[in-house]
């Protein structure tokens, strides 16, 4: 059997320099459409390093206030997360069709978990500030309508996927929806569930400090107050005890993710 018996195949094509030049394109349309200079970004170096500079000798003179702030920052952030849990554990096994009551209730819950996705946090902070006032509560509110959205759609797809003979057999012995909900449903879907959990977790302390800066309470609405009134000393030290915690928070939810999985 000679060579020409079995050609060499042809070389794959590389799509790489493809997607590199489309990606390039994009990027200069954007920067057009947008009217976004580079030389003015270049030209404001200096200025963006002088008030940089401004930042230089963190205050820590009221670091006992700050950490009290801290605290309520990740007290709107749990309790937004627990409010989103409980709202997603609620619409969750209707939106997924494996587990719903029937195509209408289907359809009601996804809108429903899509409206909440679509109306953004800091948009409902703002609402919720001018009907119920400055505070800890329309950061609360905010932040657990909106993560509910995704968190409800996370839990949906999982108990989408848990397998048909094991919810087969739970109806078989006669049980009920929320016996297989129970016993067959939320088990499957364990891990996932926290972890998914954990990762809005994460995603609310972070939100919660930028929510402060529209009144939501926590040590966002300090760090406003402070560079409202120029005290940049005060609001270096908020930005590190801020950086500190949301390193540390990340790695502890990291690990945690790591031994659930």
């Amino acid at each position: 059997m000679t060579s020409s018996d079995n050609p060499i195949p042809p070389k794959p094509f590389n799509p790489a320099p493809a997607f590199i030049a489309v990606w390039f394109a994009v990027l200069w349309a954007s920067c057009l459409g947008l009217d976004i200079s580079f030389t003015d970004l270049l030209t404001g170096m200096d200025d963006m390093g002088e008030y940089l500079s401004r930042y230089g000798t963190p205050d820590f003179s009221d670091l006992s206030r700050y950490l009290e702030l801290l605290a309520q920052t990740v007290a709107i952030a749990v309790c937004g997360t627990f409010l989103a849990i409980t709202f997603s554990i609620l619409l969750a096994p209707t939106a997924a069709r494996n587990l719903t009551i029937g195509p209408l209730a289907y359809r009601a819950a996804r809108e429903i978990l899509n409206f909440m996705r679509a109306m953004p946090d800091l948009l409902l902070a703002l609402v919720f500030v001018a009907a119920l006032g400055l505070g800890p509560l329309p950061g609360v509110i905010a932040l657990g309508i909106h993560t509910a959205g995704f968190l409800g759609k996370f839990f949906a797809e999982c108990l989408e996927r848990v397998d048909p003979g094991v919810i087969e057999a739970m109806e078989a012995s006669g049980a009920g929806r929320t016996q297989t909900l129970m016993y067959a449903g939320w088990p499957s879907i364990l891990r996932e569930a926290a972890g998914y959990s954990l990762y809005i977790m994460d995603r609310n302390i972070r939100m919660a400090t930028v929510l402060g800066l529209v009144g939501a309470g926590g040590i966002g609405l300090a760090l406003h107050d402070t560079l409202r009134l120029f005290e940049y000393n005060e609001a270096a030290a908020l930005i590190i005890v801020i950086f500190v915690t949301l390193l540390a928070f990340d790695y502890i939810s990291s690990w945690i993710r790591k031994k659930i999985s």
